[in-house]
């Protein structure tokens, strides 16, 4: 019987060991890649497919939330659960509104993990303990609203662009990009002419401005 695959992302080389070995104690399961940020993520899933995704929202290059939205796009059978630091009600909605099923704290990891597993698996969803109150606060309050749709910072923007944003936004040149994202130079230069024209700015520093706002370079922690 096939085992059940699982992708494994997060910048933190221990901490992903650490996950690593309580996925692994399922008999059944099978780590069948591993990223360290969002863009390897999504090179992994171009060889393979798996059952699901457990990653981290603060990774370089392409952030958890985003990637979360890529993956859904291209492979929506794929589960996606969370596994993070923030404790933040708008962070635990936008996960779920990006795809996700399972939204875990890495506090829990160490006991919750398994149990998060099992109820993807199982075509549930699945909450930290400790974010249960959060959710029904959270949900309440988006009823209230008429449940609309939380935007993405960079809505105008497609997936792609906003990573180019970010890396601009960084300092990386076209060339330094355009290897990042297995593209070349001269497409790197149109995505940003696009986006430049899509933003009605035409400077660098008002891009850079731009990304800070919209929360690009937000270092919000693992």
């Amino acid at each position: 019987m096939r085992p059940y695959e699982i992708v494994l992302a997060d910048d933190h080389v221990m901490f992903r060991r650490g996950v690593k070995r309580i996925v692994q104690s399922l008999h059944d399961v099978e780590v069948v890649g591993e990223a360290g940020d969002g863009l390897e993520l999504l090179e992994i899933l171009k060889r393979t497919t798996p059952r699901m995704v457990i990653m981290d929202i603060s990774m370089p290059n392409l952030r958890g939330l985003e990637a979360t939205r890529e993956v859904k796009a291209l492979h929506p059978e794929i589960k996606i659960i969370i596994l993070t630091m923030h404790k933040d009600k708008e962070y635990l909605y936008s996960a779920f509104s990006a795809g996700a099923e399972g939204y875990l704290l890495k506090e829990d990891a160490d006991t919750e993990l398994l149990s998060a597993i099992d109820t993807l698996r199982r075509g549930g969803s699945y909450v930290s303990p400790l974010l249960s109150l959060q959710l029904t606060d959270l949900f309440r309050e988006k009823s209230r609203q008429g449940f609309r749709e939380a935007k993405m910072p960079g809505e105008k923007l497609t997936t792609r662009e906003r990573i180019i944003v970010k890396l601009i936004a960084e300092g990386k040149s076209s060339k330094e990009i355009g290897k990042l994202l297995y593209i070349s130079s001269r497409t790197v230069q149109h995505h940003r002419a696009n986006i430049m024209r899509k933003l009605n700015i035409n400077r660098t520093a008002d891009l850079v401005k731009y990304a800070i706002q919209k929360g690009f370079l937000a270092q919000d922690g693992t």
